[in-house]
């Protein structure tokens, strides 16, 4: 009985460490590199777990299917990150639309991680595979081992409920914000051009997205949201407001090169998860570089695409497709954050904003 009591007693105090441990005064993000798709992992300060996205399932190519998962090169990469973070599960999974870049790699990453609640536009319909081949079958995978969680399937408007943070989704299913956030609502001078098309009609425009705000601290995540629904968020009036960090939608796609969204938004840092020749348009960097209204922009990859204007090597992750750095960024309540490059393991602060 005494023996009994004293191994209670140890694994309560080893659980007290853990949830010790995991509550912090920072939320941290890491911009995980799988080669131009996406797997954004948020760890916020009272230590819960929001993933957007998963990578590609195998070796990481729009056929591939799911392999043994210590061998899959997106979940593998997103388990090192959640490692390094201290995490053992993941309490939200948001898949921002289903293409194989974003939902393939779940499948493979719930035998490395436990998945509480999945998040996403309910859906895929079968017009996605014309433009997409594999859709179909990239979501019948995930849709299987997302029939064994909770499922929440968002509108505009509505939070998701971690604590101390708002997690504020902007668009979903192809509806955007109707009613501007705190911060935005303000006339859009920078609407002089009407929506650019998207390049994938079908999914893309569906993606979820969302704005975190932690504090005065603010990410702005939409997935591969694009055409008319990503120029509702900016044109005519400004639904979202400034933020601090953003993730360029469409991995810096042609059709992210939206002037408008960038006048609106006005990230201090702007995030490009490209690959080496995936995403990362010259009509997108020309943007960034002429657009007073955006502050430092980061890459994942060092971009091959003919005409791209990169920015210089200190400010991207990885400087070609042999090795898989991520960004890391380190926020507090204030609205300060550090950013470290995992490639050179240099860190830029970026003081509290206004």
């Amino acid at each position: 009985m005494m023996a009994s009591s004293i191994a209670r007693l140890a694994a309560s105090a080893a659980l007290a460490t853990v949830v010790l441990t995991a509550a912090t005064n920072t939320l941290t993000i890491y911009f995980v590199d799988v080669e131009g798709g996406q797997a954004t992992l948020i760890v916020t300060a009272a230590g819960e777990s929001l993933l957007v996205d998963a990578g590609f399932a195998g070796d990481g190519t729009f056929s591939s299917k799911a392999a043994e998962p210590r061998r899959a090169r997106d979940a593998t990469r997103i388990r090192a990150a959640a490692l390094d973070a201290g995490i053992g599960r993941i309490d939200y999974l948001v898949i921002t639309h289903f293409h194989a870049d974003h939902d393939g790699g779940v499948p493979e990453l719930a035998q490395l991680i436990p998945i509480r609640t999945f998040v996403d536009h309910g859906t895929v319909g079968a017009d996605a595979e014309q433009n997409v081949a594999g859709t179909l079958a990239a979501f019948n995978a995930y849709a299987a081992v997302r029939a064994k969680g909770r499922h929440i399937q968002p509108t505009p408007g509505q939070r998701l409920p971690l604590k101390g943070v708002d997690v504020r989704i902007v668009s979903s299913g192809g509806a955007t914000l109707t009613r501007p956030l705190a911060g935005g609502g303000a006339r859009n001078a920078s609407c002089d051009s009407p929506a650019t098309a998207a390049q994938e009609p079908h999914e893309n425009p569906r993606s979820t997205g969302f704005v975190l705000t932690y504090g005065r601290f603010r990410f702005l995540d939409v997935g591969d949201l694009s055409g008319p629904p990503l120029f509702a968020l900016a044109c005519p009036n400004d639904r979202v407001g400034p933020v601090d960090v953003y993730l360029v939608a469409h991995h810096g796609g042609v059709d992210a090169a939206v002037r408008p969204t960038f006048g609106a938004f006005k990230p201090r840092v702007a995030i490009v998860n490209n690959g080496a020749t995936k995403g990362g348009s010259p009509d997108m960097f020309a943007a960034l570089h002429a657009l007073p209204a955006v502050g430092d922009v980061w890459q994942l990859h060092r971009s091959q695409n003919p005409g791209a204007q990169n920015f210089p090597d200190d400010r991207i992750a990885n400087l070609d497709d042999t090795t898989a750095h991520w960004i890391k960024i380190t926020a507090r309540s204030d609205g300060s954050f550090d950013l470290v490059n995992g490639r050179t393991a240099t860190a830029k602060t970026y003081a509290r904003g206004d």
